[in-house]
């Protein structure tokens, strides 16, 4: 059965569900000569601004809401720390969400990923958000605000969707607000999952 690639539309919708929805499909990148690289989605985290404290609290973020306003399905980048974080919008125009892509177990290409980024332990070569835009070679400036279903980068849906019990479910990374949301979905025991640790868990402890 040939994979299906994601369309804008199927990001026109709460970034929640598209976070959780977006688990084992498979992110491609085909570089200027035609390699193929790719890797299994097994972290997503989910920003919805009209809901989420972390939108509008400190320097998160005039800047990033507004480039999250626009029409759903395209490309975004984030940058911290000096590093870019691919992310999709979602929503309708107009209305600032996305979903961020955290970590993916590598598909095609894994040695051309190496080159890009050189690492000691394989398991870090995609394992967060910046490690993944690396390995894969993607240029912000030549994807940023294009549809997600364009030849250079697309998305595949996953042949069966996962089921709940091989999906855990955190609060997000990094944060300061709304660190309690339950908006991080990963594939539970996979290695290829980021380190990081939920800016506090679902009981209430600090993280």
């Amino acid at each position: 059965m040939q994979a299906l690639t994601l369309p804008p539309g199927f990001f026109d919708r709460d970034p929640v569900r598209v976070a959780r929805e977006l688990l084992g499909s498979t992110l491609v990148h085909v570089l200027p000569g035609g390699e193929r690289l790719s890797g299994r989605i097994v972290e997503t985290e989910a920003y919805d601004c009209p809901r989420d404290p972390a939108c509008t609290a400190g320097r998160f973020h005039a800047a990033r809401s507004a480039e999250m306003a626009t029409v759903p399905g395209h490309w975004l980048f984030w940058s911290t720390h000096g590093h870019p974080l691919l992310q999709v919008s979602c929503r309708e125009e107009g209305v600032a969400a996305s979903v961020l892509i955290r970590a993916l177990e590598p598909l095609e290409g894994r040695a051309r990923m190496l080159n890009h980024r050189p690492v000691t332990r394989e398991r870090d070569l995609t394992n967060g958000p910046a490690k993944l835009v690396y390995a894969l070679g993607i240029v912000p400036a030549e994807v940023r605000n294009t549809p997600v279903d364009r030849p250079a980068l697309h998305l595949f849906a996953p042949a069966v969707p996962l089921p709940d019990a091989e999906v855990a479910v955190t609060a997000r990374i990094g944060i300061r607000e709304g660190r309690t949301l339950p908006w991080r979905f990963l594939i539970r025991d996979n290695p290829w999952v980021s380190p990081g640790v939920p800016s506090m868990d679902l009981t209430g402890g600090a993280g």
